[in-house]
């Protein structure tokens, strides 16, 4: 956006009026003082000056000296500048804008400085006093009424208009200014809580990847030194299994952090897709060898979900079988899954007793899973419930939709 120079010269005023406040109104007073001197020496062709030199001088002087306080008593200046202006004309001097110079700069200060219902009472009190003077003055007998009285009501009304516009655009640019601060402060805020959700994300992927894997190659492990002597055999397979489960953990913790990377770049290699429900065959032959049976049966017709549904989904039921394998003494697990209309319901449960100090499957003694569950099934629009089942054991239930909503579907997930 261009600035006119005009404008340009007057913010630089300004700027400097706002800087040296003191050594303005000094000099502007100074400067008011000589105008209003100028003018109450001029006369109408042919009339002879009032004899009243040094009242008028006095008068003049103490107007010029009000306005030094026009910026903390404006309605003073007004009144002081006001009455002085009256009694000169009243002596008989000839009314022009010289010497109306002070009354009018202090109303457009009046304007500048207070609210419009002040400037309306103390103008209009001011345009008729001075009318009212100079209808009767007897510097102006010669000429008719309405010329006496139209001059100074327009002469007056310029600096009201005036002091009005500069307030209102005062006003206006401390509001463009307000704005654009609460826009920083704004987007500040919307940066930083993009930032906390992104690490928490990450930390919930990281958490799944890592914990999940880990916590089936530490069971496979225990079970494989188990069986070594007695199960060679069963054994092997453990192992071999074991290499699978590690690879498996590698490369979802390379793709994760590939996700990290990921700059935009077109020339970027492609991301592998997000694991789904259709992994859910590798994971129950995981928790196989790791010594659990987990059996998954369908309910209904299996409906299409978007990328971040199926991501969260396989997530929940890898979470919940993990805990199983970590912190239950259960041998088998169930998954349910049951779409019913626009919704996917899941459970996961297992009929063994919670192993001791097995807090993290709640979530109750600093534990992470049931809280990312929850975290997830939340971020697609769905709910999550997790607890001891009546009959022993323990229950996952989650309901999410086919498609997200609410909360949003969270856009790393469907990369």
């Amino acid at each position: 956006m261009t600035t006119s120079p005009e404008r340009r010269y007057a913010d630089r005023l300004e700027s400097f009026s706002d800087r040296n406040p003191v050594v303005v109104d000094v000099v502007l007073a100074a400067a008011l003082m000589g105008s209003a001197t100028l003018g109450s020496m001029l006369t109408l062709p042919g009339a002879d000056p009032p004899d009243q030199d040094t009242t008028a001088s006095v008068l003049l002087g103490v107007a010029c000296l009000a306005l030094l306080r026009h910026r903390s008593h404006p309605r003073l200046a007004v009144a002081v500048t006001g009455v002085c202006t009256v009694v000169v004309i009243a002596l008989g001097y000839l009314l022009t804008p010289l010497l109306l110079a002070p009354v009018m700069t202090a109303l457009y200060w009046l304007a500048t400085h207070t609210d419009r219902a002040t400037t309306r009472v103390y103008g209009v009190a001011t345009m008729v006093a001075v009318t009212v003077a100079a209808a009767v003055s007897d510097s102006m007998e010669h000429v008719s009424l309405l010329l006496r009285t139209i001059g100074p009501f327009f002469w007056l009304l310029l600096p009201l208009a005036a002091g009005n516009m500069t307030r209102l655009r005062r006003a206006y640019l401390t509001a463009v200014q307000a704005r654009a601060e609460h826009a920083e402060r704004t987007r500040e805020e919307e940066a930083r809580l993009r930032v906390t959700e992104e690490r928490m994300r990450i930390a919930r992927e990281l958490h799944d990847v890592v914990a999940h894997h880990l916590a089936l190659a530490n069971a496979q492990a225990g079970t494989a030194a188990h069986l070594a002597v007695t199960n060679p055999q069963q054994t092997q397979r453990i192992l071999t299994d074991l290499t699978g489960t590690t690879s498996s953990a590698l490369r979802e913790l390379k793709a994760t952090l590939g996700l990290l990377r990921q700059n935009g770049d077109p020339d970027s290699p492609p991301l592998e897709p997000s694991p789904g429900l259709a992994r859910l065959p590798e994971l129950v032959s995981a928790c196989a060898s790791a010594g659990v049976d987990v059996t998954v049966s369908t309910e209904g017709e299996p409906q299409p979900l978007s990328p971040g549904v199926d991501l969260t989904a396989f997530r929940i039921v890898q979470e919940a079988l993990t805990n199983v394998t970590k912190h239950a003494t259960a041998e088998a697990a169930s998954v349910r899954l049951a779409y019913s209309g626009s919704r996917l319901l899941i459970s996961v449960t297992n009929d063994g007793p919670a192993a001791p100090g097995a807090g993290g499957l709640t979530g109750e003694r600093g534990g992470f899973g049931v809280m990312g569950m929850r975290e997830r099934a939340h971020s697609v629009g769905g709910e999550l419930h997790a607890g001891p089942r009546p009959g022993g054991g323990f229950e996952v239930t989650t309901a999410l939709p086919l498609q997200p909503h609410g909360a949003g579907e969270d856009p790393a997930q469907s990369a």
